[in-house]
């Protein structure tokens, strides 16, 4: 038993580091992990700020939770009925008035100042120097790229049989949404039939797309990379098959991306009118 017990011990440490190492080459990508409890790695200053943020909230939940339960805790073994046979009688306390008062009004300034300085700072598009618009539908979003040359495209969830070898089931679109990295992009988010809702995690993005609306955000991307997202407003049958990609590249590589997307989306308004005749063909 002693010899098992000394093997075990050795090849514990090891196994763990195998199961580190599988588990560093098999989610490298910035999608979602199994079992995952906290936020994905930022990739902005907003969700930087975010997420420290969430971990000063985290901090005083804790500490007010603590608190609570030791009170609790407290006044169950001290003024339980066995421990003091003849309650106090006391019906008021102007100190404890005052700190069960103060002491809230205290903690909510305390998460006020941070919010609202958050709020702000996601909310102002800091001298955009790329504006792409982002517009929802049942069950797919379209991109346009209007200081580009205002080339427009669709992006669809790949099929569980079409995708390649590494590619995520869900998650994977045909095209995908390309910005330069360290550039503030303007995202311009729009409707064209219900409300949606354009969420990339890692970005700190998540805004409602509304029909007869644009609403605003940023990003500026800090490093290179292909990052998920998600439709995240109920809006329809097929809510759950509304993935989002956002690939992140050198500006090189944008400029480069951007002449062949030009190539690749060109349309006319000839070629526009056909599309409608035969979606409303099709429709018939």
């Amino acid at each position: 038993m002693g010899f098992m017990l000394k093997r075990l011990n050795v090849l514990a440490p090891l196994g763990a580091l195998l199961l580190l190492a599988t588990a560093g080459s098999t989610y490298a990508a910035e999608g979602p992990r199994p079992w995952q409890m906290g936020f994905r790695k930022a990739a902005t200053p907003t969700m930087e700020k975010i997420t420290e943020f969430h971990d000063l909230l985290l901090v005083i939940c804790v500490v007010i939770t603590l608190f609570v339960l030791a009170l609790l805790l407290y006044v169950a073994l001290k003024f339980n009925e066995k421990a003091n046979p003849t309650p106090s009688k006391t019906t008021h306390s102007t100190v404890l008035e005052i700190a069960w008062t103060a002491i809230p009004i205290l903690i909510l300034v305390v998460i006020a100042v941070p919010s609202f300085k958050l709020l702000y700072f996601a909310d102002r598009t800091q001298d955009a120097e790329l504006t792409v618009k982002v517009t929802g539908h049942q069950w797919y979003w379209s991109y346009a790229y209007p200081d580009q040359g205002g080339f427009e495209f669709d992006s669809n969830i790949v099929a569980t049989e079409d995708l390649k070898k590494g590619q995520k089931r869900l998650l994977t679109v045909d095209n995908e949404v390309v910005i330069p990295v360290n550039t503030n992009v303007r995202f311009l988010l729009g409707s064209d039939d219900v409300i949606h809702n354009w969420a990339v995690p890692a970005f700190g993005i998540k805004l409602d797309t509304t029909p007869g609306r644009i609403n605003e955000t940023w990003a500026k991307a800090t490093r290179e990379g292909l990052f998920y997202g998600m439709c995240s407003e109920l809006c329809g049958v097929n809510h759950g098959f509304m993935p989002i990609n956002v690939r992140v590249v050198s500006k090189e590589a944008f400029k480069k991306w951007a002449v062949g997307a030009k190539k690749e989306f060109a349309s006319t308004e000839e070629d526009k009118s056909v599309r409608i005749a035969e979606a409303g063909g099709a429709a018939k």
